[in-house]
């Protein structure tokens, strides 16, 4: 089969790669009918991402069609149309009893190494790196799904891939972003990042009743894109990011702040920003957390900060003082998809969203090594990439 593979920074190819087979009894291979490439993604493309290997699968919002299934897995047959959340859990663990489908204690084979960086493992995840599982990703034409009992959700035929693809994905962690916010009528949200995520988190943010949202980005398109849903932007090129929150609060601050960047935020000032990039070229950093300690600073007293962009490792410098003097509460995970699913698939049925507002590119498999270029270096007027095998 067909399938998007990482040669090292910068270098993603198209070529063909063994097809996947049945492994274990609760296992499924679906025929890839859309994929997407994940702001995460670049992080890989990037080389930041540490203990991928060469000609590994990447992709990790993937839905289709079920085309062979494990003989213990009763839930589905072929022919199911789904969508494969990006967490792969074994719905029995501790944290999976409890709904915190990305702390699967099972789906990890390589914990141990996960521990020595973090402590504890998470679950594992599709094509992001051997930390996580080293499992196959669905940029491809094929993929198979472990545990497919669990992770997987069947989709109403009456709703085309563009409308469902991203309850792999961005969509949950959008909403989960506003949620962990815990917005109170009419409240002001920040939200740092205007990629797919961000503009999802917009969205959601006004859905669960937020009175302004304050959308903070550069690149011209994203911005508008946020205008377009009802946020205030604010170019960090142009303004000072913290001077002009504080213009639009009274001085009070946003009553949450999300960060949507993670690790490779955009800065073109700051001596923090300018420190953070000296520190990882020179490997003496793990991580660029400007964008985190702005969130902190901009965030009201007692507020919360909401961490959806991801980071890797060790961050420096991070304002505690600030957040321990002021109360502020922080929320922050790998998004567990399976318990978000019936709930996010029912507001897409009722019409209340769409999370295809955020495409700009279609493309065949074939072009996603030029297309991963594009997205990372926000060409074109590119938002969100959707391939199709």
């Amino acid at each position: 089969m067909r399938a998007l593979t990482f040669h090292g920074k910068g270098k993603i190819y198209c070529e063909d790669v063994p097809d996947p087979k049945i492994v274990e009894g609760r296992d499924a291979i679906i025929k890839v009918t859309s994929c997407a490439i994940c702001g995460s993604d670049l992080h890989i493309y990037d080389g930041i991402v540490p203990t991928m290997q060469s000609g590994d699968v990447l992709g990790h919002e993937t839905m289709g069609e079920v085309v062979e299934v494990g003989a213990d897995n009763k839930k589905l047959k072929v022919g199911d149309r789904v969508v494969v959340p990006f967490t792969i859990s074994c719905g029995e663990c501790f944290f999976c009893k409890r709904g915190f489908y990305s702390g699967c204690e099972r789906s990890n084979p390589n914990k141990t190494m996960a521990e020595k960086l973090w402590g504890h493992s998470p679950a594992g995840l599709f094509g992001y790196s051997h930390l996580v599982g080293g499992y196959c990703g669905g940029q491809a034409e094929y993929l198979r799904v472990p545990y497919a009992d669990v992770g997987p959700v069947k989709v109403p035929s009456n709703l085309t891939d563009e409308q469902v693809l991203f309850l792999s994905d961005i969509y949950p962690t959008g909403y989960m972003a506003a949620e962990f916010c815990n917005i109170t009528e009419g409240d002001t949200i920040a939200i740092w990042g205007c990629g797919p995520v961000g503009q999802i988190a917009v969205r959601c943010a006004f859905l669960l009743g937020a009175g302004r949202v304050i959308a903070i980005d550069t690149v011209p398109e994203r911005l508008e894109l946020a205008r377009a849903s009802g946020a205030i932007t604010l170019d960090f090129k142009k303004e000072d990011v913290y001077d002009r929150i504080q213009d639009l609060t009274s001085g009070r601050g946003a009553d949450a702040c999300i960060d949507a960047v993670g690790t490779e935020p955009e800065t073109t000032s700051g001596a923090d920003a300018v420190i953070d990039r000296v520190k990882v070229a020179t490997f003496m950093g793990t991580d660029r957390p400007h964008v985190l300690r702005q969130a902190i600073h901009c965030c009201r007293n007692f507020g919360t900060v909401s961490i959806v962009g991801v980071y890797a490792g060790f961050l420096d410098k991070i304002p505690m003082g600030s957040a321990m003097n002021r109360g502020l509460t922080f929320r922050m995970a790998q998004t567990p998809i399976q318990h978000y699913l019936p709930k996010l698939l029912e507001l897409i049925e009722r019409g209340d969203i769409d999370p295809s507002f955020v495409i700009t590119h279609r493309a065949p498999l074939d072009d996603g090594p030029d297309l991963y270029r594009t997205f990372r270096d926000k060409k074109d007027g590119c938002i969100k990439v959707v391939l199709r095998p």
